[in-house]
């Protein structure tokens, strides 16, 4: 199905030049003299970059062969990262490139999104909160200020910043979008 310009919108998922891209930055644009267009800034799905895009009336983009799963992280063997589709346990092995960053976020267990392009893994996205526990962190020292904050050493290997009451072995919620941490789980 093929999507025309004046369709396009902030968020939408598009495929260009058999790459799929999701619209960042969105602006139309009706000069004085000519045709309207679209000027879009496109991300890639595939390796993260972000490139400037021009739309003409008579444009078309095509939607994407994008699927989303609940896939459960099992383990990590060393050399990839091991998955497993919640509903029929088929296993599917990322690289660590694949993974990038979420990696930090996720322990053996956590269910997340993978998205899936013609089949094929294209990335994983962390839930949006995660309870980790701390694994390490600086001792509390007499005077330490209420509203200071120190680093944390999280289970997935994340560093937050957290207050300074806050000791190792605690779980602590995390916002896994901006790496901030959210409250202390009792």
């Amino acid at each position: 199905m093929a999507i025309s310009m004046n369709e396009l919108k902030k968020g939408m998922k598009i495929e260009h030049d058999g790459i799929p891209y999701k619209i960042i930055e969105y602006q139309h644009v009706k000069p004085g003299k000519g045709a309207a267009f679209v000027r879009c800034k496109i991300k890639s799905y595939l390796n993260d970059k972000v490139i400037e895009k021009t739309f003409h009336a008579g444009d078309k983009c095509e939607v994407p062969d994008l699927e989303q799963k609940t896939m459960q992280f099992l383990y990590d063997d060393g050399d990839m990262l091991q998955f497993m589709d919640n509903n029929t346990y088929e296993q599917i092995a990322l690289t660590y490139n694949q993974v990038g960053d979420v990696k930090k976020w996720i322990i053996d267990g956590t269910n997340c999104d993978m998205l899936f392009f013609k089949g094929k893994a294209i990335s994983v996205e962390p839930p949006m909160t995660m309870n980790l526990k701390i694994l390490e962190t600086p001792p509390n020292f007499k005077g330490d200020s209420q509203g200071g904050k120190k680093p944390a050493n999280l289970e997935g290997g994340a560093v937050v910043q957290i207050p300074f009451h806050i000791v190792e072995g605690e779980f602590i919620k995390v916002d896994t979008r901006t790496g901030e941490y959210l409250e202390k789980v009792k």
